[in-house]
């Protein structure tokens, strides 16, 4: 080892085991950067599970047919011939009964949050006959599927979890008419659980929307298919409609809210980090003031100012690693796994819950580092230049 590295490991050494000494001081700068580690992980967290919820809801063998130019399902529509002559389009599965489609409708309803008691919009989905075979993974988990022409409902365990009022056999009141909960159903955390089910004959009728539909859900033959039934609904001059797999769709809807989510995140998260900045900053100017003496001692015999720039640098940087270490654990703890609604694409709630990754870890960490190295690199260059004789004053 050289001589410089020798000193260079040295001064750090001395620096770390001299922390518990300046304890009080040091601990603004861990507060301050696990305050706002936590904040910006606690973002991305959210982000990261409103996506994986709305993204990975679709099935890429599924066609979801909207009228042309609709973004969402809330403002498409899609007449009873429309949907007769989706049923025959190629490239659509038959099964025993003929081509496997749903047409369906998709209202607002009002849900009131369990914490808080607020209104809230839930989506009401109208599903037909085949409505429940389109979606993999759908179980009832708690009483039975709604009857066909009847004023019941199948709640999805992510609404229920976050709104009141939707327990089994209860009955709730929407669009002047009184709706009973029969089921429960969950589906592997997808964005299906923040919706209410019932027939779609039955909300035709009670919210008054005749004989149309906003969407059409058709069963590929195979995922190749899609390109086939695409072509039909672009060419036909009776359709006017749009055409996107179920999984492209609704990876669209995600990107848009964590894209929002994430733009508040990372301008807050900086935002605060400037904070933090001041308080690494107050901190190491006051370590560096406080030990001159010792510093111009280490000059006198022989260190370098490398090694003493050095050293409170990596103090500073040690001081904000700890924080963000102390920020991602708290964030896994307090936020991670954590149950939450927001708006989604279509107006209506989304229940989810936050992920905190790895990925995600790493970019607090990212942070905490240059939160560190910003607020260590002016007061280590103030303990380099450190003049030797501050060893020899009373």
């Amino acid at each position: 080892m050289s001589r410089l590295s020798a000193q260079i490991v040295a001064v750090v050494a001395m620096n770390l085991r001299s922390l518990p000494s300046r304890a009080s001081i040091s601990a603004v700068t861990l507060v301050a950067v696990a305050v706002v580690v936590t904040v910006l992980l606690s973002f991305l967290a959210m982000a990261n599970g409103f996506r994986a919820t709305v993204a990975g809801s679709g099935s890429p063998d599924v066609a979801i047919v909207m009228r042309e130019g609709s973004e969402a399902e809330l403002n498409s529509t899609l007449t009873r011939d429309q949907v007769n002559l989706l049923l025959d389009a190629p490239g659509v599965a038959k099964g025993p009964d003929g081509p496997i489609g749903s047409a369906e409708l998709y209202v607002i309803v009002d849900g009131i949050k369990r914490e808080g008691g607020t209104r809230a919009n839930l989506p009401l989905r109208g599903i037909g006959p085949s409505g429940v075979a389109l979606r993999d993974g759908v179980e009832i988990v708690e009483g039975r599927m709604f009857a066909p022409g009847t004023n019941e409902i199948v709640v999805g365990q992510g609404a229920m979890r976050e709104f009141a009022g939707f327990e089994l056999g209860k009955e709730i009141r929407f669009s002047r008419s009184t709706w009973k909960v029969v089921g429960v159903f969950a589906m592997h955390g997808s964005v299906f659980e923040s919706e209410l089910w019932a027939d779609a004959g039955s909300v035709q009728s009670l919210f008054n929307r005749g004989s149309r539909f906003q969407t059409m859900r058709l069963k590929l033959e195979k995922p190749d298919s899609f390109e086939v039934l695409r072509d039909f609904v672009k060419t036909d001059p009776r359709l006017k409609l749009d055409a996107k797999t179920e999984q492209a769709y609704y990876a669209g809807q995600s990107q848009r809210t964590s894209d929002l989510i994430m733009y508040l995140g990372w301008p807050l998260g900086i935002a605060m980090a400037f904070g933090a900045l001041a308080g690494a900053l107050n901190t190491m100017y006051t370590s560096v003031a406080m030990r001159a003496r010792e510093i111009a001692t280490l000059r006198a015999l022989g260190f370098s100012g490398i090694a003493t720039f050095a050293g409170t640098l990596a103090e500073s940087l040690v001081l904000s690693i700890v924080g963000g270490v102390l920020g991602a654990l708290a964030t896994w703890i307090f936020f991670d796994g954590l149950s939450a609604s927001t708006l989604g694409g279509s107006f209506t709630q989304v229940v989810f819950s936050f992920q905190l990754t790895p990925a995600l870890v790493w970019q607090g960490a990212v942070l905490a580092l240059v939160i560190g190295f910003a607020g260590g690199v002016f007061p280590a260059w103030r303990a380099a230049r450190t003049p030797v004789s501050t060893a020899f004053r009373l």
